[in-house]
């Protein structure tokens, strides 16, 4: 078949009929990639090819070996993996000298689409044997000259990619195999070998291509013009350098260059990989576009599916075939008898991240309900303020009956915070202007008894009988003493941040959220709520992480505060 951008692709058509049929569990990471699969298959810009994909699995089976030197049958999530990282292709019109007709001319250059493929998975999921056969592809038919980096935490590690491909040396499994270590590597007329596992690395000396263990460090591999690279366990890793990025500058020189980074989850967080995960999350979610990133993230939804067999597929899709069942029984029946293992179990074979950073609300739970007027009705009021220029937030949370709370918002933040914003974010800022959220106050810092004056002036025409404030006492004092004066001392409280007095909020605000019961009907929550992100520890200990200074979360922030005093004033509202 020639190049098509109708087609459905042979491995993940395959893929999606078994997640239709119920036969194949995935989670909503996987989800979410599926739908930039079927971005791709209906987009017309871009091309399925399928004997690119055809090659590689050709090339696999016949020429190359397990580690342990037995006959290799590729398994269909490599086949899946591989089809999405190797087979689509777009076309770019590139200004070129024709030296001949000394003049500039457009020609049409196809390249691969997929640059960088990310693949989570749990334990036992063949991420190295798949690593070394993406390397040795590029090695061996590839026949311009490549320079391939294999690197990972440790030299060991990295052992485990290159293994796999110095044993299908060995065997020489195929006729291509064959052919390429016929000779010796001491000669050097006609029978010279023309494939070898060296003191250098692997290397094809018919194109002076090399595979070679670096270690993962920026210094050793800033600037390589490396165009095969793969990285193993960037995530689970107590990895301080963003790697990644250092092969990708030097990368980038060299057309349709590869980064395949593989790992598992692990317990060492905050790290540069929970960075770079939050943005792979970015991209899934749609509110990045990056069609030249392929991205696999395996990993249970809730934590209560590690007691439930039938979903840990969604952890490890070669579950049965590269580990059994039985290996993962054992762990989870180790982890209930010995807590020390706990978070280890969890992350590295189901893919919960236990500490550190991860997204609170999922999707399903940002949506907005239909419209609804609170008007006249009894609440409380959660307070975030700014520290001065920044987003000074206000959340009103209204009991209505049957454990279901209706929440609005108000927000305030200085227009010179706004003009200093990317172009993107200020029209999202004037979205919420309009809704009728949001107010930009003028000048370079907020004056809080302004705000004061208009939240005043929204809850009289509003009629909100607002029983108690819940805030934060930094920068709050005149804003609290104001209120005070007006509306009396009675459910006032301080609820500082931490993850001593955010924990048990939190949680059941999720709890709340997953069950619909957040009545929320306002773009500004909406997004408040999809950037919210949790730095939990070991001891499942959560606070909210306020680092990603743009995207701010302090309506979340705000809405704590007043669940905090709901609590403690429930009396109020019987």
């Amino acid at each position: 078949m020639v190049l098509s951008n109708t087609a459905i692709p042979v491995e993940y058509g395959s893929f999606r009929a078994q997640v239709i049929r119920g036969e194949i569990p995935v989670n909503r990471e996987i989800s979410m990639e599926m739908n930039r699969q079927d971005f791709l298959i209906d987009s017309p810009d871009y091309y399925y090819d399928d004997e690119a994909i055809a090659g590689f699995i050709n090339f696999c089976e016949q020429e190359m070996t397990l580690t342990d030197g037995s006959d290799l049958t590729l398994l269909p999530s490599f086949k899946l993996w591989s089809e999405s990282l190797l087979a689509w292709f777009y076309f770019v019109e590139e200004k070129v000298y024709n030296p001949k007709k000394k003049r500039w001319e457009m020609q049409t250059t196809k390249k691969r689409l997929i640059n960088k493929q990310y693949l989570i998975v749990g334990r036992g999921g063949s991420k190295s044997m798949y690593a070394a056969l993406i390397q040795a592809y590029f090695a061996i038919v590839d026949t311009s000259t490549t320079h391939q980096i294999v690197t990972a935490p440790t030299m060991t590690l990295a052992e485990e990619t290159m293994s796999p491909i110095r044993t299908a040396i060995s065997r020489s499994r195929g006729p291509l195999m064959q052919w390429l270590t016929e000779g010796s590597i001491l000669s050097n007329t006609y029978s010279k070998i023309k494939l070898a596992s060296t003191k250098k690395g692997i290397q094809n000396f018919m194109t002076n291509s090399i595979i070679e263990v670096r270690t993962m460090a920026i210094d050793k591999l800033q600037g390589a013009r490396s165009k095969v690279n793969t990285v193993d366990e960037w995530l689970s890793g107590k990895i301080k350098e963003d790697v990644i990025g250092a092969l990708e500058q030097g990368a980038s020189k060299i057309d349709d260059y590869l980064i395949l980074a593989t790992s598992s989850e692990g317990t060492a967080r905050d790290g540069v990989g929970d960075t770079i995960k939050m943005e792979l999350m970015d991209i899934l979610r749609g509110e990045y576009f990056n069609p030249h990133v392929s991205i696999w993230y395996y990993r249970l939804d809730e934590l209560e599916e590690v007691n439930q067999p039938e979903m840990w597929l969604k952890a490890n899709p070669n579950l049965g075939v590269t580990v059994s069942y039985e290996t993962y029984q054992r762990e989870v029946e180790r982890a209930e008898t010995q807590p020390a293992t706990r978070n280890d179990t969890l992350a590295k074979r189901f893919g919960i991240p236990v500490e550190g950073h991860t997204y609170f609300f999922i999707y399903e739970e940002t949506i907005p309900h239909p419209r609804k007027s609170y008007d006249g009705m009894p609440c409380v009021l959660g307070a975030d303020l700014s520290q001065g220029d920044d987003f000074t937030a206000f959340t009103f949370l209204f009991p209505i009956g049957n454990g279901a709370y209706g929440v609005k918002t108000r927000a305030y933040v200085s227009d010179l915070k706004v003009m200093k914003l990317p172009q993107a974010m200020q029209i999202k800022y004037q979205e919420f202007v309009k809704e009728g959220t949001l107010v930009i106050c003028p000048g370079a810092i907020l004056d809080m008894m302004d705000v004061y004056d208009d939240l005043y002036d929204h809850i009289i025409q509003h009629q909100y009988t607002v029983i108690g404030l819940g805030y934060d006492p930094y920068n709050a004092t005149d804003l609290v003493a104001r209120y005070v004066a007006d509306f009396g001392e009675y459910g006032v409280a301080k609820v500082r941040q931490g993850v001593r007095t955010e924990s048990v909020p939190l949680g059941e605000l999720k709890i709340l959220a997953r069950e619909r019961l957040l009545l929320f009907d306002e773009a500004l929550m909406k997004f408040s709520m999809g950037n919210s992100v949790v730095i939990e520890d070991n001891n499942g200990n959560r606070k909210l992480s306020k680092k990603r200074a743009s995207e701010k979360i302090d309506n979340v922030a705000a809405l704590m505060d007043a669940w905090v005093v709901y609590k403690q004033n429930q009396e109020a509202f019987a």
